[in-house]
C-alpha cells in the first residue's frame, strides 16, 4: 500500500511539472547497467517545490487523521448522548433515535396518504417539465412520445384513485387534478403543439387544487412527526437535556424546513445551533452514517475551538471569516466599492439557520392566492 501511495505521489508531481521540465531530466548516475539507463533520471524540481510539498503534506495528513478520530468521536458521543437524526425522504422523512447502549429506534413512516398527495402534485410538475422547452415551438414534435407515455400512467392513476385510502374530499380534489392533467395533454396532442395560452390557462385552473393538496400533505406530515417527537421526549426523560439532533437539507428545502422546524418545537430556541443542527447536503437524501459523521465532527471541533481560543462554538463558523470580513472591507474601500456583508453575529448564536429577516412580499402559497 505504501508503494502504491508513493507511486501516486510521484506521478502527481511529474504531472505538475511543465513540459520543458519533464523533457529535461537530470543526467542518470554513471555506471548504471544499460537496462536502467533509459529509466534513470528525474526532472529537476522547481526551486522550493519539494519544500512546498513537505508542508502541504501536513494538510493531507490532517484529513486522514481527522477521519480516524471521527470514528472514535462518534462512538464516544453515542455512548453518552441520545442522538436523533431527522433525514429527508420522499416518504415524508425518516427519523432514527440512538440511545446509549441500546439498539436504534426507527420511527414509523408518515401515513401513505402523504405520498399519494405528493405524487399527484408532482404529476402536474412533471407535465411542466415535459412541455417547458416546446412552448410556442410547433416545429419540434419530440415531446409527443414522452407525453403519450405519461398520459397512460396518468390514466391508470385516475382509474385507481377510488381504491386509495384517503378522505372523500381529498380524493375528489385529486380526481380534479388528474383529470385536468389528462385534458391538458389531450388538447396538446390533438393540436400537435403547445401554446403558452393553453399552458397558462391550465396552470391557473389547477393551481388552487394543488395548493389544497400541499396543505393536506403538510398537516399530515407535521402531525405525524409531532406525535413521534412527543413520545421520544417522554421516553428519554431527563436525558432529553443532553440529546443532540440533526436534520439535513439542500438549498431549496432550507427555508421553512419541515423536519427541523418540528424538532425545534421540542428542543426550544436555546438548542438551535447548539444541540439542534441543520446540516446542508448536496442531495435531498443522504445516509445515516454520513449524518452521524457530520454531527459528531461538529461537536468534536467545538472542543478544539475551546482549547485554542477559549470559545466552544468558534469552530461552528468559518475560521477565517472574521479576518476575511476585515480584508473585504479594506479591499472594497481601496477599490471605491460599497461593502456588502451580513451582520456580524456572535459565536453560538441561536438564530434560525435560515433566512429570518422580514420584508415585503408573499412568503406562503396562501399569501399568493
Amino acid at each position: 500500500m505504501k508503494i502504491i501511495k508513493t507511486a501516486a505521489i510521484i506521478s502527481l508531481f511529474l504531472l505538475s511539472l511543465s513540459p520543458a521540465q519533464a523533457a529535461n531530466p537530470s543526467p542518470p548516475t554513471e555506471g548504471l547497467p544499460p537496462y536502467l539507463q533509459s529509466l534513470a533520471g528525474t526532472p529537476t524540481p522547481p526551486k522550493g517545490a519539494v519544500a512546498n510539498a513537505d508542508v502541504l503534506a501536513l494538510n493531507t495528513a490532517m484529513f486522514e487523521l481527522y477521519g480516524n478520530a471521527a470514528q472514535i468521536f462518534t462512538r464516544n458521543i453515542l455512548a453518552k448522548h441520545p442522538v436523533i437524526l431527522a433525514m429527508f425522504s420522499g416518504a415524508g422523512g425518516r427519523l432514527t433515535l440512538y440511545r446509549p447502549g441500546m439498539e436504534p429506534i426507527e420511527a414509523p413512516s408518515v401515513p401513505i396518504v402523504y405520498q399519494l398527495l405528493k405524487s399527484v402534485g408532482h404529476s402536474t410538475m412533471a407535465l411542466a417539465e415535459i412541455v417547458g422547452p416546446y412552448v410556442n415551438n410547433p416545429n419540434d414534435p419530440s415531446w409527443i412520445a414522452p407525453m403519450m407515455a405519461f398520459r397512460t400512467r396518468m390514466q391508470s392513476a385516475l382509474d385507481s384513485l377510488g381504491e386509495t385510502d384517503m378522505p372523500d374530499a381529498w380524493r375528489e380534489n385529486n380526481r380534479i387534478i388528474l383529470q385536468g392533467n389528462i385534458d391538458f395533454m389531450d388538447e396538446c396532442l390533438k393540436a400537435g403543439s403547445i401554446s403558452f395560452a393553453n399552458l397558462d390557462s391550465f396552470a391557473k385552473k389547477i393551481a388552487p387544487h394543488l395548493a389544497q393538496d400541499v396543505e393536506w400533505a403538510a398537516h399530515t406530515q407535521v402531525a405525524h412527526w409531532m406525535d413521534v417527537m412527543a413520545n421520544w421526549k417522554q421516553m428519554l426523560g431527563a436525558d432529553w437535556d443532553k440529546t443532540y439532533a440533526a436534520s439535513n437539507t439542500i438549498y431549496v428545502a432550507r427555508q421553512n424546513n419541515v423536519l427541523f422546524s418540528v424538532l425545534a418545537q421540542f428542543f426550544g430556541p436555546e438548542a438551535i445551533n447548539d444541540r439542534l443542527m441543520l446540516i446542508e447536503t448536496i442531495s435531498f437524501t443522504t445516509t445515516k452514517e454520513d449524518m452521524l459523521e457530520s454531527l459528531t465532527r461538529i461537536i468534536a471541533d467545538r472542543s478544539v475551538g475551546e482549547l485554542f481560543f477559549g470559545n466552544y462554538h468558534l469552530m461552528d463558523y468559518e475560521l477565517m471569516g472574521g479576518d476575511a470580513r476585515d480584508a473585504i472591507e479594506a479591499e472594497t474601500k481601496k477599490r471605491g466599492m460599497a461593502t456588502f456583508l451580513p451582520p456580524l453575529v456572535p459565536f453560538g448564536s441561536h438564530q434560525w439557520p435560515a433566512l429570518i429577516t422580514p420584508g415585503d412580499g408573499p412568503g406562503t402559497i396562501k399569501q399568493l392566492q
